[in-house]
This record gives structure tokens, C-alpha cells and sequence, in this order.
């Protein structure tokens, strides 16, 4: 605004110094306004679409009892903390489990790492029986859609930025160009003596 302001009146303003405040004014303008909207929209665009996933999932996931048949041969545990994960705190097992349609299902699965053959324990299956992850709950589905709508302002500021930059650049080589045709229509030879300049 004060670019604007101040370039209003002067006589030495070129027309590239008040197209360059415009351009600023512009892109602080899309900037305070436009990526926080964005940010809005996208955000609840995902929001919208990750609940209707939460539901998806809710529904067709399933905890149920299973019991372990057997471990199975486990492979060396990861020393590294760095490295180590939560796979690390489960070990395969092959487990038995009556699956939500009737049908019964035995397979490699994960289990906590306390159970011996015939304990039990909960894992999640899918209507067919088959083991799954845990749905998403709401607070992880939030989650992710606010960081979707920061990530999209972010993002929009970042393009409002670029854009700027490019623009204010070409700017400049016009203005320089300008320049350069000024210098050749003064002559290689102004300010030499007795050259009539």
C-alpha cells in the first residue's frame, strides 16, 4: 500500500513502479484472503471425504476373538531403537477366527507378543474375514483434513509468491530494456569533449 501511496504524485514514477506496487498489493491481497480460503475449502473437502471413509470403515471392519494355533519362526528383533518399530511388539502367530459372514479362517497373523498356543486375543477383519487394519477413528480423520486445508494454504501462498516473483522479474527486464534503448538514443559518445553532446 505505502509502494502505491508513495509512487502516486512523483514525477520520476515510471509506469513499471506503480505496475510493480499493484502486483504486490495483488499478491498480499491473495495471500491474506485467498490461500486461507483455499485452506478452508480443501480441508473440508477432506474432511467430508475422510468421515464418509470413517463410516466405510466402521462398518465393514470388525474385532473379533482368535485364538493361536502355532507361533511362527520369528525373525531377529531389531536392536537399533532408531530403527525399531511397533512390528517389533507384535510377532507373527498363525491364529483361527470366525469370521463376521459364518466362515471360519486360520493364517499368519500379528499378535501380541505375550500369547502362547490357544490364547486368545482381538484382531480386525473385514466381512469376509480376511485380517485388516483398525478403521480410522474421527480424531485421526480430522487430523489429516486439517493438515490437508494448512498444506493447500501453504501451498497457495507459495504459487501467489512464485507468480509474484516471476512477474516483478519481468518487470525488471522491461524496465531494464527500456533502459538499454535510452542509453542508445543518448550515443556512445555523451559527455566527451567537443563531441557536441
Amino acid at each position: 500500500m505505502t509502494g502505491i501511496w508513495r509512487w502516486r504524485r512523483n514525477p520520476q514514477r515510471r509506469r513499471t513502479d506503480l505496475l510493480e506496487s499493484w502486483v504486490a498489493l495483488l499478491a498480499a491481497l491473495l495471500i491474506a484472503l485467498g490461500a486461507p480460503a483455499v485452506g478452508l475449502v480443501v480441508g473440508s473437502e477432506v474432511e467430508n471425504a475422510l468421515a464418509q471413509t470413517v463410516r466405510t470403515q466402521n462398518e465393514h471392519r470388525h474385532l473379533v476373538p482368535a485364538t493361536v494355533v502355532r507361533p511362527m519362526k520369528q525373525p531377529p528383533v531389531d536392536p537399533d531403537p532408531e530403527t525399531s518399530s511397533a512390528r517389533d511388539a507384535l510377532h507373527r502367530v498363525v491364529a483361527t477366527w470366525k469370521a463376521p459372514d459364518g466362515s471360519v479362517s486360520t493364517r499368519p497373523v500379528g499378535a501380541p507378543r505375550a500369547v502362547t498356543t490357544g490364547d486368545r486375543f482381538r484382531i480386525w477383519v473385514d466381512d469376509h474375514g480376511r485380517p485388516v487394519n483398525r478403521p480410522m477413528d474421527e480424531s485421526t480423520a480430522d487430523s489429516h483434513a486439517a493438515l490437508a486445508g494448512v498444506g493447500a494454504g501453504a501451498l497457495t501462498t507459495g504459487l501467489v509468491e512464485v507468480a509474484r516473483r516471476l512477474t516483478v522479474w519481468r518487470i525488471l527486464h522491461r524496465r531494464y530494456d527500456h533502459w538499454d534503448r535510452a542509453w542508445e538514443r543518448a550515443g556512445q559518445d555523451w559527455g566527451r569533449t567537443g563531441t557536441g553532446s
